[in-house]
């Protein structure tokens, strides 16, 4: 089995993109977490940019990488240097003290022109005395051909001219870069079978996503004889991003046959595709194929009644494979086999033919109507469950609140506070709280009035708040959606709630997150 070595650059090149941004200390937890991935090389950043990444270097010095070779990147020697030892990019390079060096070099003769403003000739110096010159000092360098297959396209005898002279200076394996990300997966094949036939030296593809192309393009490039393929986890990067290791490396091993990493690291993805959304503070995409939480969601019910037959009628691979699950969603579309299947991951005795079935799928149909959704609000739809089932009691009752939002003067930010009375094992509690707005303040007074009765809801906080309006065109008098996340030392929910009133819509969710905090810890309890 032919092996694909799989050289990550989220920690450089996925940070250039917009809203992308990490600490030091995020870089070194994530490269930790690659390394457990299985992955080949990480690339840690450009020493000669920025003295964080030069710290970063020195820090992963410390670090026990089992997998992954880290490798420092940089550029050819500027022009205005005479020699490679003078150029203060190449000695970062080496103080970075990486066994790996990755260099890109022009190979568009419009950018060695317009851009470098050099002859053609001059820029083949620049690569091959850069090349030579670190391959001497480091174990293993890589060359990255800037914009390779405009390069090939617009002037195809020099663009190899390029390649030969890092190859010919000693480069371990060269890396056809699709810059621009323009170009389409029929080309790369082309262009990569040309250059395999004239080139002994080992490939690379670094594949930008301007097309939305950049998983296949890796793949073609793979499929004509690239031996080494670089991305970055979900796909972040510059402008459209880079080609996305969550789904080129399933989609080596799963789909292509070839060895990448092992099963067992394969199973890993999933969690790694988080780790690094989470640490970057970006949201993870829902939709992305293989690691994403709806990549293996299913809501019609017809859906539903086939994969719980035989999964492979609507899922293309078991997801335990990439660490990933099958979710099965509540909706108006939902039929009888979802609401059982759901019933089956809660514990809970519901069969064609319990009675509560049919009420429950009226029920659900019903609420949907007047704009609830449980896709993103599992904690709701259990809690509605269970009471059908006889099940769930609420912890509380409400007998009343009320939401003053006061501004005292002009020059001053609106002050929001909340009374509410709840009626808690037949104790009466009326208490009062600020807060930073209505909601805030609301669920600041509930607490209040509930933690004597139930301390572990100090443990759970409200970590997501969304609005939607239902019915625009009725302005002001329009139906609200509220879904609101929470959650625990232990695990994250959803609730939702709507109304005519926003207030109302975010006390129904807010209610129903703090009765399913309550159920979940109870059912923890062992029984006596």
């Amino acid at each position: 089995m032919r092996k694909i070595l799989i050289y990550d650059t989220t920690l450089r090149d996925g940070t250039q993109g917009e809203g992308m941004a990490l600490s030091l200390e995020d870089k070194l937890r994530i490269a930790e977490r690659l390394d457990d991935l299985g992955l080949h090389y990480i690339e840690g950043g450009w020493p000669h940019a920025t003295p964080k990444d030069l710290e970063f270097f020195r820090r992963a010095r410390r670090m026990n990488l089992r997998n992954a070779r880290l490798a420092a990147f940089g550029s050819t020697r500027q022009a205005r240097y005479d020699k490679a030892q003078d150029d203060p990019n190449l000695r970062s390079l080496l103080e970075a003290q990486t066994p790996v060096v990755t260099i890109y070099g022009k190979s568009w003769d419009l950018h060695v022109r317009e851009v470098l403003r050099l002859s053609l000739e001059a820029n083949l110096e620049l690569i091959s005395g850069s090349v030579r010159f670190l391959k001497e000092r480091v174990d293993e360098l890589i060359y990255d051909a800037e914009h390779f297959f405009d390069a090939y396209k617009a002037n195809a005898e020099y663009a190899l001219q390029t390649l030969r002279a890092a190859a010919e200076a000693g480069a371990d394996c060269l890396v056809l870069c699709d810059t621009n990300g323009g170009t389409l997966p029929h080309e790369i094949a082309r262009i990569v079978r040309r250059v395999s036939r004239e080139i002994d030296t080992p490939l690379g593809i670094h594949a930008h996503n301007d097309s939305d192309t950049a998983v296949a393009s890796s793949l073609v490039a793979v499929q004509e004889g690239a031996v080494q393929v670089q991305g970055t986890i979900n796909g972040y990067g510059e402008r459209c991003g880079n080609a996305n290791l969550c789904s080129i490396i399933p989609n080596l091993k799963l789909k292509l046959g070839l060895d990448c990493i092992s099963d067992e690291h394969l199973r890993d993805l999933t969690d790694v595709s988080w780790f690094v959304s989470e640490t970057a503070n970006l949201r993870h995409q829902n939709q992305q194929p293989y690691v994403g939480e709806s990549a293996f969601a299913h809501k019609a019910g017809m859906h539903v009644g086939a994969v719980r037959r035989n999964r492979a009628a609507y899922e293309h691979i078991d997801p335990e494979l990439v660490g990933n699950s099958q979710r099965i969603l509540i909706s108006e579309l939902s039929g009888r086999a979802n609401i059982i299947s759901k019933s089956k991951e809660y514990q809970l005795d519901l069969n064609q033919d319990s009675p509560q079935l049919r009420a429950l799928l009226e029920q659900l149909k019903h609420l949907e109507h007047e704009g609830y959704q449980f896709e993103g609000a599992e904690g709701s739809f259990e809690l509605l469950l269970r009471k059908a089932m006889g099940e769930a009691q609420p912890f509380f009752d409400l007998e009343g609140f009320r939401v003053i939002v006061e501004r005292r003067a002009a020059d001053e930010q609106p002050i929001s506070e909340a009374t509410i009375k709840v009626r808690v094992r037949g104790v009466r509690e009326h208490t009062a709280a600020d807060g930073n707005g209505p909601v805030s303040a609301l669920d600041k007074a509930l607490r209040l009035a509930l933690e004597k009765h139930y301390p572990s809801l100090a443990k759970m906080e409200l970590v997501d708040y969304k609005v939607r309006i239902l019915n625009e065109h009725e302005g002001t008098a329009a139906k609200t959606r509220v879904l609101i996340e929470s959650a625990d030392e232990e695990r994250a929910w959803g609730t939702v709630g709507v109304s005519d009133n926003i207030i109302e819509a975010s006390w129904q969710a807010l209610a129903d997150s703090i009765n399913y905090k309550l159920l979940k810890d109870r059912m923890k309890k062992p029984k006596s």
